[in-house]
C-alpha cells in the first residue's frame, strides 16, 4: 500500500513574520495530504507564546487524525502546578497502538530538552514502528543521541520510519552513520539534498525521513506553498509499504 509521510519543525506555530498562526500550519498539512506527520518544536500548555495551547491535540482535531506527544522539556508552572511542555508529536490517519517517550538525559544535571518519541502503528493489519526526534547541535550529544536512536531501531523486528530535525547536513559523519542502517528517502528518490532551512531562503537540509527495509521510495519533495508558516520547510515522501 502507498502512504505519504511528512516531517515538519513547526517552531511552535510562530512564522518568519514572528506571528503565531497555527492555521497556516494546518493549511500546509491539509494540502500535503500526508497520512503520517512527524512534528518538532510542539508546545503543550507551554506559555503565552503559543497561547497555552495543546498544539498536538488541536492539530489532531483540525485534521481528524490520531496524535501522540513526547515532551523534550517539562516545567512546573509556579503557583498552579500545571505542566508546561515542549517536544515532538506524531499525527496519524492510522491507529496508534502504543507510544513511549525517551528523554535524552544521559548525564545527570544536563537538561537540554531533547527526546525521542517512539510509537507503534497499525496499518491495514501490519504493525509499523515510527520514531520522531529533534537532535542536539552539540556534536558530542548528537553522537550519543544518534547511537541511542539507531539501537532502538535495530532492536525492533518491524519496519521502521524515523522522522525529524536532525541538525546535520547530508553526507556528514552522523548522516553516514545513520545511512549504514537506514535509507534516506531523498537519497533513494534521486533528488539529492532537499533544502529545508531556513524556510525564507533554504540553503541546507536539516530535516529527514529515514526508512528501513520494507519500503519502496517513490518520491520526495519539500513543500514550499507557505514558507512563512515556520522557519523550516516540511519534507514529504511517498512510500510503498509492503506488509
Amino acid at each position: 500500500m502507498k502512504i505519504k509521510v511528512m516531517t515538519f519543525n513547526i517552531h511552535h506555530g510562530k512564522g518568519t513574520d514572528t506571528k503565531l498562526n497555527m492555521n497556516r500550519i494546518v493549511k500546509v498539512m491539509k494540502e500535503s495530504d500526508a497520512d503520517l506527520i512527524g512534528l518538532n518544536e510542539v508546545d503543550r500548555n507551554f506559555s503565552s507564546r503559543s497561547e497555552f495551547m495543546d498544539q498536538a491535540a488541536w492539530l489532531g482535531e483540525q485534521l481528524n487524525m490520531n496524535h501522540a506527544y513526547g515532551a523534550a522539556l517539562t516545567q512546573n508552572e509556579r503557583g498552579t502546578g500545571r505542566l508546561r511542555q515542549y517536544g515532538n508529536a506524531l499525527l496519524s490517519r492510522y491507529p496508534i497502538v502504543s507510544e513511549k517517550n525517551h528523554l535524552f538525559d544521559f548525564y545527570s544535571g544536563l537538561i537540554e530538552g531533547r527526546s525521542l518519541l517512539e510509537t507503534r502503528l497499525q496499518i491495514e493489519g501490519q504493525a509499523l514502528d515510527v520514531y520522531i526526534t529533534h537532535l542536539s547541535l552539540n556534536p558530542f550529544l548528537h553522537k550519543k543521541q544518534t547511537d541511542f536512536i539507531l539501537k532502538k531501531a535495530a532492536d525492533t523486528k518491524l519496519p521502521v520510519l524515523l522522522l525529524g530535525d536532525w541538525n546535520m547536513r547530508p553526507g556528514a559523519k552522523a548522516w553516514r552513520k545513520v545511512t549504514r542502517h537506514l535509507t534516506d528517502v531523498c537519497d533513494a528518490a534521486g533528488t539529492g539534498s532537499l533544502h529545508t532551512f531556513p524556510s525564507s531562503r533554504p540553503r541546507t537540509q536539516l530535516d529527514y525521513i529515514f526508512v528501513s527495509r520494507g519500503f519502496h521510495i517513490e518520491s520526495a519533495e519539500v513543500i514550499k506553498t507557505i514558507p512563512e508558516a515556520s522557519d523550516h520547510l516540511p519534507l514529504t515522501a511517498e512510500l510503498v509499504f509492503s506488509s
